[in-house]
């Protein structure tokens, strides 16, 4: 995802992506070990839309905080 995408989310919409994110990248990354997978790559990409998708949760709750 694009980090213009990602800002349009909500904080809950944020949480919900986030989460799943993190279940397929668990899931790929078993894949990757087991050897039906050869692009590693692919783990890397799903992790910096993961930290994309973090820091602008963390913006958000900070603002809203204030």
């Amino acid at each position: 995802m694009k980090i213009i995408d990602i800002r349009k989310l909500s904080t809950a919409e944020l949480a919900t992506e986030s989460t799943k994110l993190r279940e397929e990248i668990a899931l790929l990354r078993r894949r990757v070990a087991m050897g039906e997978v050869q692009n590693s790559r692919a783990i890397r990409n799903m992790r910096r839309d993961l930290s994309r998708m973090l820091t602008v949760l963390s913006e958000q709750l900070t603002k809203e905080n204030m």
